[in-house]
């Protein structure tokens, strides 16, 4: 009889610690849309992706040229000079998505420009949610911008113009 009142007073006690969370949420892209470092990050990435983009497509559009120009001439080619014009059009496209993989690859080159400009303003971000937690003694938050499913937020527990004024932004 001891053990099951004991287990029903730990139990009253757990749930009501549970009860006693706080919990808030935020939404991320709306706070770094309200942030103009962002928006201009977001910008210069968008410009170099188009430049590399119209410089593959120069490339892509030279050995289509180069394709053509073979298929065109190749009956009036002998053996050796046709492998030599496909050992060409083979090296090009080599080039091409080597240089595709550099700009656009994981690791590639928009990748580290995106991870040296945005990357500290979501560290800034990361470190207001995170004092906001600490201050309001919140047990979780959670993004609504992200992959999180919810149904429904009431706007009292959205905590996104508290990031944007510790960060020193007015909406």
């Amino acid at each position: 009889m001891k053990k099951l009142i004991l287990l029903i007073g730990f139990a009253v006690v757990f749930s009501t610690a549970a009860i006693a969370q706080k919990f808030a949420f935020i939404d991320s892209d709306y706070i770094l849309e309200n942030i103009p470092a962002f928006n201009a990050a977001q910008e210069q990435l968008d410009q170099l992706s188009q430049q590399y983009q119209k410089e593959l497509e120069s490339m892509y559009s030279e050995i289509e040229k180069m394709y053509q120009d073979f298929q065109a001439e190749s009956v009036l080619l002998s053996a050796d000079m046709k492998r030599k014009r496909e050992d060409v059009i083979i090296s090009r496209e080599k080039e091409y998505k080597d240089l595709q993989r550099k700009y656009f690859g994981p690791n590639g080159d928009l990748f580290k420009r995106r991870q040296a400009l945005v990357q500290p303003i979501q560290d800034d971000v990361f470190n207001a949610v995170q004092e906001i937690a600490n201050e309001g003694s919140y047990a979780v938050i959670f993004d609504k911008a992200g992959g999180t499913t919810m149904l429904f937020t009431n706007p009292r527990f959205d905590l996104s113009d508290q990031v944007l004024q510790k960060l020193g932004y007015k909406n």
